[in-house]
């Protein structure tokens, strides 16, 4: 049986009012998973004091979440693709409510450790099922490239704002309020999301849904979910530890090699599952320009938090700048990151190949500003401001249009496990640039004068330079404009199709062959 194609005619019942209201509660999603990340950059100095943490300890509170986070990403979209993306979504809400508001009552660093880790499953429930909801919500190409736009720039935003808003937490009042704050938005959100978001965009339109409720959870793909899991949890721990333990250790060694084992098998058992039971059917690879774009989604969040990570300790412990300064000497990346976010339209005008090859242009340029100064108070007009305002819009431009790239290649039935898959690329980039940098910032500081010096932050940036000049040179070479906007004069039975329509109607042609 072919897949269900998308109604258009649901979408019109929507107001505008309406639409909008959703776009926003869908965003705040995208909004909490970076504040969750960026208010502990203010509040991590507090919280090692309050609970005696050494800083390996106070690395646990990013990395469990971001491990947790990641590893259940494809979990989630595979559940919001196959069963009723609004729960699945008002679940992770409730969750992470629940979850904020009793880390802001724990005072001992084991417990709140432990309640991150939770916090990041609860955040990974949000993120796949608002992005199902919003290509539901916003089926037409023009206004769903605008939508999944801003969603990606909330992002971006919430992670500066979210150090600010940390910041002003720590300095005002007490690092309890950082938890406190996630829960006070999260709880009323998902309390009010079993109201405005309609029942009609909470069907799925993936063919597993045309099963008896029983038999669904046998199209989760729970073998290959749970190897995937493992290996990501398994993979993500040692390439966050190897800067703490070294990475010729065998605490680290065997995570590592094992993970890698089980992704190979993971892979293996993909391409004996029906293609409409896997969690990842190998032809998605193979959806036009999927793989360079998933490619290109690992350098975004790795370059925010690079110069979150790198200023803020520079600020803060060497030039003995105060967190509120700090936190407003990075506000050009939020400001700029959400002018750039409104960018989405563009891609019905130009080639998002052309785009996002900017984007990897200003991003490198930004860069070597970056690597060329700032090891000195006096140079953050000189250097800081412009590499912020052209780095920060050209990795707005690459994550906007490489968003909007990737759902306009797939099926919008997949649309649950492509949020995750390109999720779990941003939080893998992120992984395993932030582990490689630690290593070459420490190897360099060695022998150029420690911490107090600048050069082995230069390298990290010349480094970041590196990968954006490959993933340039790659999307120069790999990306296909054949296929650019050209599924939008295509018909089918007399009426307009829509990109994601398209990818419906060819993946129901291949499932039939």
């Amino acid at each position: 049986m072919p897949l269900l194609p998308i109604s258009v005619v649901d979408d019109k019942r929507l107001s505008l009012t309406r639409k909008l209201v959703l776009l926003i509660t869908f965003c705040l999603a995208q909004c909490l998973d970076g504040f969750n990340v960026a208010a502990l950059f203010s509040a991590i100095p507090a919280l090692e004091i309050s609970m005696d943490m050494t800083e390996s300890q106070s690395s646990w509170m990013f990395s469990g979440y971001q491990l947790t986070f990641s590893s259940f990403l494809l979990v989630s979209g595979r559940i919001s693709d196959v069963y009723n993306p609004k729960i699945v979504f008002i679940g992770g809400f409730f969750g992470l409510g629940a979850i904020s508001l009793c880390s802001g009552f724990v005072n001992d660093k084991i417990p709140l450790i432990i309640l991150r880790a939770l916090t990041g499953i609860a955040s990974s429930m949000t993120i796949p099922s608002a992005l199902k909801l919003l290509v539901k919500v916003f089926p037409d190409p023009l206004e769903q490239a605008w939508a999944i736009g801003l969603f990606g720039g909330c992002g971006a935003i919430a992670n500066i704002g979210g150090s600010l808003i940390g910041a002003v937490f720590v300095k005002w009042a007490s690092f309890h309020w950082v938890f406190w704050f996630a829960a006070c938005v999260a709880l009323p959100v998902a309390l009010a999301c079993v109201f405005i978001v309609p029942s009609q965009f909470a069907e799925t339109t993936d063919i597993s849904a045309l099963e008896p409720g029983t038999a669904k959870w046998k199209s989760l793909d729970l073998v290959g979910v749970s190897i995937l899991t493992v290996a990501i949890i398994l993979f993500i721990f040692s390439v966050t530890s190897g800067s703490t333990y070294g990475w010729a250790s065998l605490f680290v060694l065997a995570p590592l090699i094992i993970s890698i084992l089980m992704m190979v098998g993971f892979f293996y058992w993909e391409t004996l599952m029906p293609v409409d039971k896997a969690a990842i059917p190998p032809r998605t690879w193979f959806y036009n320009n999927f793989s360079v774009l998933f490619t290109i989604a690992l350098l975004p969040i790795f370059w925010w938090n690079t110069v979150l990570s790198i200023f803020t300790t520079l600020w803060q412990n060497i030039f003995h700048w105060s967190v509120i300064s700090s936190a407003v000497h990075m506000l050009p990346l939020a400001i700029i990151a959400l002018a750039t976010s409104f960018t989405g339209s563009l891609s019905r005008i130009f080639s998002p190949k052309w785009i996002i090859l900017t984007g990897l242009f200003l991003c490198m340029v930004g860069t070597v500003l970056l690597a060329l100064g700032g090891g000195q108070p006096e140079n953050y007009w000189r250097y800081i401001f412009p590499a912020f305002a052209l780095g920060t819009a050209g990795v707005m431009l690459t994550y906007t249009h490489t968003n909007i790239a990737m759902f306009q290649a797939v099926p919008s039935s997949m649309a649950g496990t492509v949020g995750a898959i390109l999720n779990g690329a941003l939080q893998f980039g992120s992984a395993i640039g932030l582990a490689a940098i630690s290593t070459i910032e420490a190897s360099v500081e060695a022998t150029h004068g420690g911490s107090h010096e600048y050069a082995g932050r230069a390298a990290v940036f010349w480094f970041l330079f590196g990968i954006a000049a490959l993933e340039f040179i790659s999307l120069s070479f790999f990306y296909d404009r054949s296929t650019d906007h050209k599924p939008q004069t295509q018909t089918q039975g007399g009426s307009p199709m829509y990109p994601v329509q398209h990818s419906m109607h060819s993946d129901a042609t291949l499932s039939c062959k």
